[in-house]
């Protein structure tokens, strides 16, 4: 870039326009360039910080605003063929692929792998437990709840589409930088409503969930 970008920490402004443009240039998804440091511009700071190997506090921090300054490639998942939606569980990122290019990459969180028992939020006096793990595996999109919010057995969801009975895609309020789901794969409510009026993961759309495995 020809003029740096600086560090602007989490605040609005100018400098935060110009730092919202170049994470749309480089692939990360964002409502607006209107200089608001909002929610969307906060998660596509993030899943930068993740996708770049820093410190990932949503923050355009020095390290940050550095790094998107020297970015030279848009970023770009795994997947080298097809259209699908790739989860890396790795990096916490989710790639939107269409005929082999990644369209965008949102921050997401999924299951934190750690063993759960929690009331049922539907039926009273039943509980539910389990592992809140994201299976790794090739899935497609075979279920979908278009209308806002709904209480799932584990609590509030957003606008979900299931691929692996009920693991799915969904909006959450909280979306931090490491697995914290029952299972799940979390993103930001706008990402979610943008992913529906974009038609970007529609019924049948196959869905690629990833990680390395340990070493021997």
């Amino acid at each position: 870039m020809a003029v740096p970008l600086v560090a602007v920490g989490q605040t609005d402004g100018p400098e935060t326009a110009r730092v919202q443009q170049r994470l749309l240039d480089l692939g990360f998804w964002l409502q607006s360039t209107n200089g608001d440091y909002g929610v969307t511009t906060s998660q596509a700071v993030m899943a930068f910080q993740k996708y770049a190997g820093l410190v990932a506090n949503s923050e355009v921090d020095d390290a940050t605003a550095a790094a998107l300054t020297n970015a030279t490639t848009r970023a770009y998942g795994t997947a080298n063929q097809g259209s699908l939606i790739e989860v890396d569980k790795d990096r916490q990122l989710l790639f939107i692929i269409q005929e082999a290019y990644t369209v965008w990459t949102i921050n997401i969180s999924s299951g934190s792998g750690i063993p759960f028992k929690e009331r049922d939020k539907n039926e009273w006096g039943k509980w539910v437990q389990g592992d809140a793990i994201t299976p790794n595996g090739i899935f497609v999109i075979d279920r979908q709840v278009e209308k806002g919010w709904r209480t799932g057995d584990l609590g509030d969801i957003y606008r979900p589409k299931y691929f692996n009975m009920g693991i799915g895609l969904h909006g959450a309020y909280k979306i931090p930088n490491y697995p914290a789901s029952h299972g799940c794969v979390r993103m930001s409510t706008p990402a979610m409503d943008y992913i529906w009026s974009a038609d970007l993961a529609p019924m049948g759309m196959k869905i690629w969930v990833h990680s390395t495995p340990p070493a021997a």
